[in-house]
């Protein structure tokens, strides 16, 4: 991250740094935030590429009205925040379009690229734009928490040791498959339990620290129970 701190001074300093840091903080903050808009635009019904203007254009003119002076985690969540600001620029951007009585936009996409983007969103999810928004939500969350416990682990020379047991950090029964990591890592089948249960254990506070970044402090654990729920 360019900044040592919360997400919230982020969004202060997307605000209010100097040009310098505005964009490294609108970066990281695109990033964090980027899966989720995308996906509720996306389930709103517009084209793939459309989406991806749209959720460009949506950033930047947070930026450019300081938008992300208004938020306040003491009036609610970031991601609560971000999706009213969301709904309502999506709003103003269809009453321009009408006014204008603008045509469709001439896209153009590679085959390969266009298809795996429409899979994710196959109507049989029969999600709500809400839904969809809060599970891409949550799957970001989960990554970044992934990636920095990942680096964590190079840091500390266990890479090898990471990149065999990192398939199972989200399964809670991994026999079977014991003996078949203990002699990958040459090591005892216990000693690849105490590995998982603590690097499980490392990833929960790391999640943690990912919600703490955007909600007031009380509010972390009900967060994570949403995150939860989000991704059921």
């Amino acid at each position: 991250m360019p900044f040592q701190t919360t997400r919230w001074t982020l969004v202060r300093a997307a605000s209010h740094a100097s040009a310098p840091e505005r964009r490294a903080a609108l970066d990281t903050l695109c990033r964090a935030y980027w899966p989720p808009v995308y996906a509720f635009v996306r389930r709103q019904g517009a084209h793939p590429v459309l989406a991806e203007d749209l959720t460009q254009g949506f950033f930047a003119r947070l930026l450019e009205k300081d938008d992300f002076a208004q938020a306040d985690p003491e009036r609610g969540r970031f991601r609560s925040f971000l999706l009213g600001a969301l709904r309502h620029y999506l709003a103003n951007e269809h009453a321009r379009e009408n006014a204008a009585k603008r045509g469709p936009r001439p896209l153009s996409l590679d085959s390969a690229a266009l298809a795996e983007l429409e899979r994710a969103f196959e109507p049989a999810t029969a999600l709500t734009p809400e839904r969809e928004f809060e599970r891409a939500w949550a799957a970001a969350v989960l990554e970044r928490a992934r990636e920095r416990l990942a680096m964590e682990q190079e840091s500390i020379g266990k890479l090898a040791q990471w990149r065999a047991l990192e398939p199972y950090l989200a399964v809670t029964d991994e026999r079977g498959h014991g003996a078949q990591l203990a002699a990958t890592l040459a090591c005892s089948e216990n000693a690849v339990r105490v590995a998982l249960h603590r690097l499980r254990r490392r990833f929960g506070e790391l999640v943690r620290d990912e919600v703490r970044e955007t909600v007031a402090p009380g509010e972390v654990e009900d967060e994570v129970d949403v995150l939860r729920r989000a991704l059921e």
